[in-house]
């Protein structure tokens, strides 16, 4: 996910509190569906084969990891709750594999009576090259112990992921799933392969692609026209979800739109889009599952569905923000998603824009209460360059330099404002007075601010010139200034 010019942003909220870390409850949580084993295989590719021309690709690592439903289980037990997968696995070598990949999960598994389902993706460096899938055709709908069923009594939350290869298919279980839905929360990550979502399930994640084929042709998807595709497909997923609410009655349908966000439709609520926040993203794999299991854990921590639909796409996002199924399988964990002040994001910009022959802009300030002479400025400071990085005044900066009752807004909300404008690129958040420190360590080629000042009375203009940089000035607004805004709003009341 990247910010509207293309570029790398300063991710929102607070991502550095992990969903079920020792801030969130422990919560028992049952992941009912199908099980695969997927394989990673990572290396360098220099030459071409001599028996055809295929790249040869020399094998660094080979990483297995329990897929599927195993991987949803997996997320959850590393966010810390108690976790049990009720799943099918096969007697083959395979079976007794994948139950030694899931050290931390309590694992219910009747016959699958089929092989292992194996996905093996060769990528080379950050590239793929191929998937290669082994016993992957649609198996028998397998027979369900009572064992499997009774693993749903008494959790917090049930996840049914469903990789169409028929466990949430069995009457048994769907009799099972239906009952719990009437006092737990359901959350239902269906597959277009997959069962229907059994009534009175909580929240139902299809993705776009998924809803228009659950919809077919109940629902026309439109053209984009005048319009731009993103709103066509905003336009479908509201038809699309209402109409899946009333046809699998259920009680919401969240139609995922990748780095947009969601598209929820409640029998109660109505209609609600949820966007994403704006950060760097890799690999996809295994997102529609982290935003599964933080909409689970945000409904059985008793929020209402368009605060689960939140915390999902949130979860998704820092999910993909921290390097994706790569980094939640390092050893030390996903690395955390920094908040507002990550330096690396900009640092990232920088670098890329300087790379391909750009300009980098840089301005600053408190930006205490946006308002009209802000984005005016910004904006001139935009069209110097290929580039923005504005340096921000942390709180603790505006209170050194404007007293005790500054900042009005807090240094989250004015990165997210900040970012909310087409014309700024990046954010970088400072502690000290003048922000001579944070330039120096990505060195704008030119810092910009407003005319009321002049270049021999900024400090910054001896720090740019350590690297040749300019401080050139951009047109000043009079009359529109924060004090005078904030002191208007107090006569208000």
């Amino acid at each position: 996910m990247t910010g509207p010019h293309g570029n790398p942003t300063v991710p929102r909220g607070n991502p550095t509190v992990p969903h079920g870390s020792a801030t969130a409850p422990r919560l028992r949580i049952a992941v009912v569906g199908d099980t695969l084993l997927d394989v990673d295989v990572s290396g360098t590719s220099e030459r071409l084969s001599p028996d055809a021309p295929v790249p040869v690709v020399d094998v660094r690592t080979d990483d297995r990891r329990a897929g599927g439903a195993g991987l949803v289980a997996t997320m959850l037990a590393r966010d810390g709750h108690d976790v049990t997968l009720v799943t099918v696995l096969s007697d083959d070598s395979r079976g007794p594999e994948i139950r030694s990949l899931l050290p931390d999960v309590t694992v219910v598994a009747g016959p699958s009576g089929a092989p292992t389902p194996v996905k093996t993706r060769v990528r080379v460096v950050d590239h793929a090259l191929v998937r290669i899938d082994e016993g992957c055709g649609t198996p028998p709908v397998p027979d369900v112990t009572d064992a499997m069923t009774a693993a749903l009594d008494g959790v917090d939350a049930v996840v049914v992921a469903d990789y169409g290869r028929g466990v949430a298919a069995a009457p048994t279980m769907r009799e099972a799933l239906a009952r719990a839905a009437r006092s737990t929360p359901v959350v239902w990550d269906p597959h277009p392969k997959g069962a229907t979502p059994v009534a009175g399930v909580a929240v139902v994640t299809p993705n776009s692609a998924e809803a228009r084929r659950f919809t077919a042709d109940a629902v026309v998807a439109p053209h984009a026209g005048a319009g731009s595709a993103g709103s066509a497909d905003v336009t479908f997923a509201t038809a699309a979800a209402a109409h899946l609410v009333a046809t699998w009655r259920v009680d919401a349908v969240a139609v995922t739109l990748g780095d947009r966000g969601a598209l929820v439709a409640s029998s109660r609520d109505g209609n609600r889009f949820v966007p994403a926040p704006s950060v760097t993203a890799g690999d996809p794999c295994g997102a529609g599952d982290r935003l599964a299991a933080g909409v689970a854990v945000a409904l059985a921590s008793g929020a209402d569905v368009a605060e689960a639909l939140t915390a999902g796409v949130t979860a998704a996002s820092e999910y993909l923000a921290a390097g994706g199924v790569t980094a939640l399988f390092a050893q030390e964990g996903p690395a955390p998603v920094r908040v507002p002040g990550a330096d690396r994001d900009a640092m990232r910009l920088v670098h890329d824009v300087r790379n391909a022959g750009g300009t980098v802009v840089a301005t600053g300030g408190c930006f205490d209460l946006l308002h009209a002479g802000h984005a005016r400025t910004l904006s001139a400071a935009r069209a110097l360059g290929d580039c923005l990085v504005v340096c921000l005044n942390s709180d603790d900066s505006v209170r050194a330099l404007k007293g005790p009752d500054r900042p009005i807004m807090g240094q989250d909300d004015r990165v997210e404002l900040l970012l909310a404008l087409d014309c700024v690129d990046a954010v970088v958040v400072f502690d000290e007075h003048t922000p001579d420190e944070a330039l120096r360590r990505f060195r704008p080629d030119v810092w910009a601010k407003g005319g009321d000042y002049t270049e021999a009375e900024l400090p910054e203009s001896h720090t740019l010139a350590e690297w040749g940089g300019r401080v050139v000035t951009v047109p000043f607004h009079p009359g529109r200034s924060t004090t005078r805004l904030a002191a208007a709003l107090e006569h208000v009341g």
